[in-house]
């Protein structure tokens, strides 16, 4: 299983926005081919700051995702939000 985090710093008054978006993208996301989940996380002590959590199959099935033209399009939507540059890195489970 390949583990994706991508964190996030939004606009203060972005986040509201942003979280109506990904309940929406949320389910979208979940069906795409190898994933098996991802989930939203806030810090505790720092709420322009978020993580996005998510499971996938392999790399091949996270590289399918962010091809499609419905990552773009999220992507696109989301990274306007932004206070920073967001930071992404994948983990294998051992």
């Amino acid at each position: 299983m390949l583990h994706r985090f991508v964190r996030m710093t939004f606009q203060k008054e972005k986040i509201d926005e942003f979280k109506h978006l990904f309940n929406q993208v949320q389910p979208i996301i979940e069906n795409f081919e190898g994933c098996h989940s991802v989930r939203l996380l806030e810090d505790a002590d720092q709420p322009m700051k978020m993580m996005t959590f998510s499971i996938w199959e392999n790399q091949t099935a996270l590289d399918s995702y962010r091809d499609s033209e419905f990552f773009i399009t999220t992507w696109r939507k989301t990274k306007v939000m932004f206070e920073d540059k967001a930071e992404a890195f994948s983990m294998f489970e051992v």
